[in-house]
């Protein structure tokens, strides 16, 4: 199901691709200093200031980035306080969470 999603989202070339390599440290520095402010994705590597948008961000994947913005938003209201407080309770892995 994982690969059929990947699929119908446009990234399954992203994933199965063995001859795109990686350094886990980079991606691991990436990561912890990543933040994402008005639609706009920062963090640094090895001194270096990454700064890219969804737009910029798919093209360097070669993946679709439309909606990406809807996951990002700061306001999370379009949700609902329901869905947002069960998302939040998901990925936290706390249940018993009574705010999101």
């Amino acid at each position: 199901m994982f690969l059929d999603k990947l699929k119908a989202r446009g990234w399954f070339e992203l994933f199965a691709n063995t001859q795109m390599g990686c350094s886990q440290p980079d991606v691991a520095e990436f990561y912890a200093s990543v933040s994402i402010s008005e639609g706009v994705l920062l963090s640094t590597v090895k001194g270096v200031l990454i700064e890219v948008d969804a737009r910029a961000l798919g093209v360097i994947l070669g993946v679709p980035a439309i909606g990406f913005d809807l996951y990002v938003r700061e306001d999370k209201s379009l949700l609902g306080k329901a869905r947002l407080l069960e998302l939040a309770q998901h990925l936290s892995q706390q249940p018993g969470l009574k705010n999101p």
